[in-house]
């Protein structure tokens, strides 16, 4: 699938085209996975790209929402190739055209279009040694520690203030469930990822542990005071017994586990998505 983004891609609409095989971002491209502001989390299988980004690179974005522009999609792997908007009417027109679904003959005329591009100078991106070196940290706890004495020894790296002050204004439980599920899925295929996500919005939609993700929802998308009553209200009020309840199966009758279906006769073709 080739999967063409000229705009906004959050959430949802980020992990759709992060499934596809050609991932095409051009200058007006901007990603972010911002669900635990609303009290979610990274759903759909989209812990299985970001535990593969660089480093910790993944941490980093399902922890603090950051916001990220096409040569920065580029750059971490988000992203295959760049192309100048002006030009993507014609690579459209190009790829109607095709009748092969050869991987090979796709990437060529794809190539022909491309422009290289490279993320900025002070990108968070280029301070991969530093993020490695803070969210690869076992608790959200020591991230956020980590993060705290990294700015305190250069207190010019805007990006760690950003970082914490996203991270600071998150759904307490929401930053819990994301850095456990990116770490379980560095060893876990695709499938894998999208039963245990089912699972876990199961209970944030039943509430099992909390109803932030209604809060989150409340005061961001429909009140829009940006003054959610996140509960539980700290870091340090979520214990390990209630972010493990979240990854285990609903055990109530009507529930269904996630039936995927079987594509392994499914033939290859060409499918584009626009974002």
């Amino acid at each position: 699938m080739v999967c063409l983004i000229d705009g906004v891609a959050m959430g949802g609409g980020a992990t759709l085209s992060m499934n596809a095989t050609f991932r095409i971002i051009t200058e007006n491209a901007i990603f972010a996975m911002p669900e635990v502001h609303i009290g979610n989390f990274q759903d759909a299988g989209a812990s299985y790209f970001l535990s593969r980004l660089p480093g910790y690179f993944g941490e980093y974005l399902g922890l603090t929402g950051t916001r990220l522009k096409g040569a920065e999609m580029l750059a971490c792997g988000l992203a295959t190739h760049f192309i100048p908007s002006m030009r993507l009417q014609s690579l459209e027109n190009a790829l109607q055209a095709v009748t092969s679904s050869n991987v090979s003959t796709i990437a060529t005329l794809i190539e022909t279009f491309a422009n290289k591009a490279y993320a900025r100078k002070n990108s968070s991106f280029m301070r991969l040694e530093i993020i490695n070196k803070c969210f690869s940290k076992e608790t959200v706890e020591d991230i956020i520690h980590t993060l705290e004495n990294e700015l305190l020894e250069n207190g010019t790296e805007k990006w760690i203030t950003d970082a914490l002050s996203s991270m600071r204004s998150a759904s307490p439980i929401s930053l819990k469930i994301t850095l456990k599920l990116i770490r379980k899925s560095r060893i876990q295929n695709i499938e894998e990822c999208l039963y245990r996500d089912y699972n876990i919005a199961s209970h944030v939609i039943r509430g099992t542990v909390s109803y932030d993700l209604f809060e989150g929802s409340r005061a961001k998308l429909f009140d829009k005071d940006n003054k959610p009553k996140w509960e539980p209200s700290k870091l340090e009020l979520v214990s390990e017994e209630m972010v493990d309840q979240c990854f285990k199966s609903v055990n109530h009758d009507e529930w269904e586990r996630l039936q995927l279906p079987d594509r392994s006769n499914n033939s290859q073709s060409i499918t584009s998505c626009k974002l």
